[in-house]
C-alpha cells in the first residue's frame, strides 16, 4: 500500500497499537568448574539444587578426606538467593581420557547360540568418570559393593512378546532387591526403529563432542535422537526388530528371541568401564585456601576449552558467569578469555578474582592495574564459610557468593538496583572475612575499581561496592548502570529479533515502537531510568538507509544512578537562630 500522496486523494493508513507486549525471557548465571559427575564439557541447565545434585553431584571423596568443589557451594548459594536457572559446565582433568560407563551383558530370551551372550543394546551413562563404574561383586540383598548414590544399575520388567514390548528401570547404584531406588522407569518400549516407542527414541542416543574449527568451539552432536534421560543414553542397539509384526498382526518369530529376558538386570545390571578420575595423580588436590596454581584439581588450561564453549551467544544465553577457583594472578590467560567473551557477547557480566588466599592488598590492586572493561567485577578479600558437607569452616573466593548476590538482587529489586549495601548485600552464609577492612582499606581497594567486602558490627559481612572494571569515569563504571544495559539490550534485541526479513514500513516501526515504549516506561516506573526516547521513523530510516535494507532505530536513556556517597551537614546554630527555609 502507498505511503505517500502523489496526487489528490485519501490515504487511509493503519497504525496497529494493540500488540501485547511480551515478558522478556529470564536469563540466569553460567558456572564454569570441575563437579563429582555429570556430562563433561557440555553446558546443562538447572532449574534447582535438587537437579544440580542429580546431575552433578555433590561431596568428592579422596584419600585424604572429603571435600567440595566451589561449584557446587556457588551452586547451592546461587539457588538459596533466589536464582532460577543456572547454566553449568562440567570440567575435569584434560590428563585422563574420560568415558562414560557402558552397560554389561544383558541375555536375550531364545536368540540363537551364537547371540545368546551379546546384549540386545548397550546403555551408557551421559556422565563420565570411574566413578559411573557399578561393577564388580554383589552382596546381600542383591546390593553392589561398587555401587553408589552417583551411579547405577537397570533392570528389565514386563517382557511381551506378543506385543514386542518392555520396561526399563534405572535404578541408584546404592540400592537393593527389597528397597529399590528407581530413578526413572520406561515403559512399553521397543526395539523397532519405525516404531513411536523405539528405544532410542524413547530414551536418546545422543552424544557430543568438544571441535575448535575455524576459530570457534562448538559441540559436533552424532546421534539422531535428543537425549530424555537425564543419566544414560543408548549406545546402539544390537538387534533391532523393524517391522515387528507380521500383517496379520502376530510378531515375527525371528524377532521375539530379540527382546531382552524378563527380570534380566535384577540381580546386577551394572556399569562398567567407565574412565577418568578426579583424584589428581602425583599430589593432594589443592582445595579452598590451598587453591593456587593447581586448582581443586585442575590447572588453568582445563578450563579453555568450556569457556570457549560459552563465548556461543546463539547456543547459550545467561547474564553473569563466573569460574571460581580460577585466579587472575594465576591463570590469567582463562580469566582473560572470560573477560574478553563477555564483552564481545555484550549480554552478560563476568565475576572474576584476582588472587588467592593471604594476599596483601597491594597484590590485589596490582592484578587489575591493566584491566579496563565494564563487563567484569572483582570483589576482594576471601570468604569463611560453612562446607555444606563435611560441616568444616574454610576459605573461598570471592565470586563463589556473588552471582548469589545479583541472584538476590533480581528476586527482590531489579538487575539496575546496586547488588550491594546493607539491603541486598548482606552475605548472611559467611561466617567471617579473610580480614575486616578498614575505612582506608576499602578507599585504597574502590579506588582501584575492586568491590571491598566489609564486616560491620551488628551487620556482619557484606559487598560494599559495585564498580566494574572500567577505568574511565562513566555511567558504566558501575555494575547497576551495567545490568541495566545488559537487561535492556536483551529484551528489545528480542522484539528486533522478529523484525528481520520483515518489510521496511511504518507498519514494522511502529510494531517496535509499541512494544519498547511501553517496556521503557515500566523500567522508568520501577526505578530503573530517569529519562528515555526511541526513535525509529523517518528522521533516521531515510529512503538510503531502506535502500541498503537497514531498519535504524536509536535509544536514549538516562539511567538512575545509586546514592554511594552520603554527604550530611550537621549544622550547630546559637539560641534563637532562625533556620533557613
Amino acid at each position: 500500500m502507498a505511503e505517500t500522496l502523489i496526487s489528490p486523494g485519501v490515504l487511509a493508513r493503519e497504525n496497529d497499537q494493540s500488540f501485547v507486549t511480551a515478558q522478556p525471557t529470564v536469563r540466569g548465571a553460567a558456572i564454569i568448574g570441575p563437579t563429582t559427575k555429570g556430562p563433561v564439557e557440555r553446558p546443562t541447565l538447572i532449574s534447582s539444587f535438587s537437579s544440580y545434585q542429580n546431575i552433578f553431584g555433590g561431596a568428592l571423596e579422596s584419600g585424604s578426606g572429603q571435600f567440595t568443589y566451589l561449584t557446587s557451594i556457588a551452586a547451592n548459594q546461587y539457588f538459596q538467593n533466589g536464582g532460577n536457572s543456572l547454566l553449568v559446565t562440567r570440567v575435569v582433568s584434560s590428563s585422563a581420557n574420560w568415558t562414560s560407563a557402558t552397560s554389561s551383558l544383558m541375555p536375550t530370551g531364545s536368540k540363537g547360540t551364537g547371540a545368546a551372550n551379546t546384549s540386545p543394546f548397550v546403555l551408557e551413562t551421559i556422565s563420565q568418570g570411574d566413578l559411573m563404574n557399578s561393577s564388580g561383586p554383589s552382596g546381600s540383598n542383591n546390593s553392589l559393593l561398587s555401587g553408589s548414590s552417583d551411579n547405577f544399575r537397570w533392570e528389565i520388567a514386563s517382557v511381551n512378546s506378543s506385543s514386542g514390548v518392555f520396561s526399563l528401570l534405572i535404578r541408584r547404584g546404592n540400592d537393593t532387591q527389597n528397597n529399590k531406588v528407581i530413578l526413572e522407569n520406561y515403559n512399553n518400549i521397543s526395539l523397532d526403529p519405525f516404531a513411536p516407542n523405539y528405544i532410542s527414541r524413547a530414551i536418546g542416543d545422543v552424544s557430543t563432542t568438544v571441535i575448535t574449527l575455524d576459530g570457534s568451539t562448538y559441540l559436533q552432536e552424532s546421534g539422531s535422537h535428543p537425549n530424555i534421560s537425564s543419566y544414560v543414553r543408548v549406545k546402539q542397539v544390537n538387534f533391532p526388530t523393524p517391522h515387528y509384526f507380521n500383517n496379520d498382526g502376530s510378531a515375527k518369530n525371528e524377532f521375539t528371541g530379540s527382546l531382552p529376558a524378563a527380570g534380566s538386570g535384577s540381580a546386577q545390571g551394572v556399569f562398567g568401564t567407565g574412565v577418568g578420575s578426579n583424584i589428581m595423580t602425583g599430589g593432594a588436590n589443592k582445595f579452598y585456601e590451598a587453591i593456587g596454581l593447581q586448582t581443586q584439581g585442575l590447572i588453568g588450561t582445563d578450563y579453555t576449552d568450556a569457556i570457549a564453549l560459552l563465548a556461543n551467544q546463539d547456543d547459550y544465553q545467561y547474564n553473569v558467569i563466573y569460574a571460581p577457583g580460577l585466579l587472575n594472578s594465576k591463570h590469567a590467560t582463562q580469566v582473560t578469555s572470560l573477560m574478553n567473551n563477555a564483552i564481545s557477547r555484550g549480554d552478560n557480566i563476568a565475576v572474576v578474582d584476582m588472587v588467592p588466599y593471604g594476599a596483601a592488598i597491594s597484590a590485589v590492586t596490582t592484578q587489575v592495574a591493566g584491566i579496563d572493561n565494564s563487563y567484569t567485577s572483582t570483589y576482594w578479600p576471601w570468604l569463611q564459610t560453612v562446607d555444606p558437607n563435611t560441616g568444616m569452616l574454610v576459605y573461598i573466593p570471592a565470586s563463589t557468593f556473588i552471582p548469589g548476590i545479583y541472584a538476590f538482587t533480581d528476586a527482590s529489586s531489579d538487575p539496575w538496583f546496586a547488588p550491594a549495601g546493607i539491603t541486598r548485600g548482606g552475605m548472611g552464609q559467611v561466617v567471617r572475612a579473610e580480614r575486616k577492612l578498614t575505612s582506608g582499606n576499602r578507599d585504597t581497594l574502590y579506588e582501584a575499581n575492586i568491590n571491598p567486602i566489609a564486616t560491620f558490627p551488628n551487620q556482619g559481612v557484606v559487598v560494599f561496592g559495585q564498580k566494574t572494571l572500567q577505568k574511565a569515569a562513566s555511567a558504566l563504571d558501575r555494575i547497576n548502570v551495567r545490568r541495566l544495559l545488559i537487561t535492556l539490550k536483551d529484551y528489545i534485541s528480542q522484539i528486533a529479533d522478529n523484525l528481520v526479513f520483515e518489510q521496511n514500513t511504518i507498519a514494522t516501526r511502529n510494531n517496535f515502537l509499541t512494544q519498547v515504549n511501553p517496556y521503557l516506561e515500566n523500567v522508568q516506573q520501577r526505578q530503573g531510568l530517569y529519562a528515555f526516547k526511541v526513535v525509529m521513523d523517518e528522521s533516521n530510516n531515510t529512503p538510503d538507509v531502506i535502500d541498503r535494507n537497514e531498519l535504524i532505530g536509536q535509544l536514549f536513556l538516562q539511567p538512575t544512578k545509586t546514592a554511594e556517597f552520603i554527604l550530611l551537614d550537621f549544622n550547630v546554630l546559637p539560641t534563637g537562630a532562625t533556620f533557613p527555609s
